[in-house]
């Protein structure tokens, strides 16, 4: 997938979110080895993924997903919502990533 507007987005963001948080770019060099683990975001919590270079996967770790990875290429963002599991699975040696946390700031 590649290009935001290609991106199956399983959830859509919520009207009246705004950043309070933004964290990366990291590569493979200094990618927090705990978003390759299953984890979750605290409830009220969202997060937009933006790809800015090379490819990488992420796993839905939920029980209604079972697995299902969504690959991300350069220009893609996905949102992730609260509580749902997940964790990124590397596909290539290269690539830049950076996550934004978004929450109702009312």
């Amino acid at each position: 997938m590649t290009g935001e507007a290609q991106v199956n987005q399983r959830y859509q963001l919520p009207r009246g979110l705004s950043a309070y948080r933004k964290i990366g770019p990291f590569d493979a060099g200094n990618l927090p080895a705990g978003l390759l683990r299953e984890h979750r975001l605290k409830e009220g919590t969202w997060a937009r993924l933006t790809m800015l270079e090379g490819e990488i996967g992420f796993v839905w770790d939920d029980a209604d997903s079972d697995g299902a990875v969504t690959v991300l290429a350069a220009g893609d963002r996905l949102h992730v919502p609260p509580i749902i599991l997940h964790h990124l699975e590397v596909r290539e040696e290269s690539f830049r990533l950076e996550i934004e946390f978004l929450n109702d700031s009312c």
